[in-house]
């Protein structure tokens, strides 16, 4: 249901339910919530992947599933516990690539805009297709309308017609887009660039980043005033600077 795979610092996490298009059942956003709990107590780990087994990323919520228990607080509860795993994903210290193939709809264009950076395939569709059976996307726009600009947004939501690749990346869903053969090599060319950098000024970058994504431009300020200056404080930063005037490549301290 969900493989981990774990290859230096990085650990790829893949859904793995191909009949099912990786629908995200009850059983796998569990397991998702489990496993993003214990990387996050794994500092050894420094790149989390999210990737799709078979023809697809993810179809979004397992629909079948869903109707088999027509009960209110079942859905309110089930919708839940999905957005707390999403939720989850920036709360990790360590950075988040889907890796991206296929249909990512509903829920599993919910896991993309969630994740902190995106590489997708040629081939690679993007939806928030729940309108087209009478359901309205709510929890996957909480993400989307984040990184995607509103009106682009909103067309997705209201419309649940897919987006190409080539779209997604012009409207900041994914990074990158490359050929399906070349998929694995710029996800690790991706991560490569993240592991090159000091662990701990990555986490804090990212905390900060989701931080203050929410508030005023004065009180974002006052977050990232108080990173800088307890930044410039850690060691990441003083082997970085003392290296810069040295005119010497930074030996960055070990995780």
């Amino acid at each position: 249901m969900l493989l981990r795979r774990d290859e230096g610092q990085i650990a790829t996490l893949t859904l793995n339910r191909p009949r099912q298009l990786n629908a995200l059942s009850e059983a796998l956003i569990d397991a998702l919530a489990t496993e993003i709990d214990r990387l996050a107590r794994e500092p050894a780990v420094r790149v989390v992947v999210l990737a799709g087994a078979g023809p697809a990323f993810s179809a979004g919520h397992d629909l079948k599933e869903m109707r088999g228990r027509p009960d209110l607080d079942y859905y309110r509860a089930l919708f839940a516990k999905c957005a707390q795993m999403m939720a989850r994903l920036g709360r990790l210290p360590q950075p988040v690539i889907a890796r991206v193939h296929g249909p990512a709809a509903a829920a599993g264009c919910q896991l993309v805009a969630s994740a902190d950076l995106a590489v997708a395939t040629t081939d690679a569709r993007f939806a928030t297709s729940g309108i087209n059976v009478g359901l309205f996307c709510a929890t996957p726009a909480v993400p989307l309308t984040r990184v995607v600009p509103a009106k682009a947004a909103f067309e997705m939501l209201v419309t649940g017609d897919f987006i190409d690749a080539e779209e997604a990346h012009r409207l900041g869903l994914v990074n990158q887009v490359v050929p399906p053969g070349e998929l694995d090599r710029a996800v690790a060319a991706m991560a490569g660039r993240i592991l090159a950098k000091p662990a701990a000024a990555i986490a804090a970058g990212k905390r900060l980043v989701h931080a203050q994504r929410d508030k005023s431009q004065s009180e974002a300020y006052g977050l990232a005033v108080e990173a800088m200056a307890c930044g410039m404080m850690a060691e990441d930063a003083v082997e970085g600077i003392d290296a810069f005037l040295a005119k010497r490549p930074p030996r960055w301290p070990r995780t």
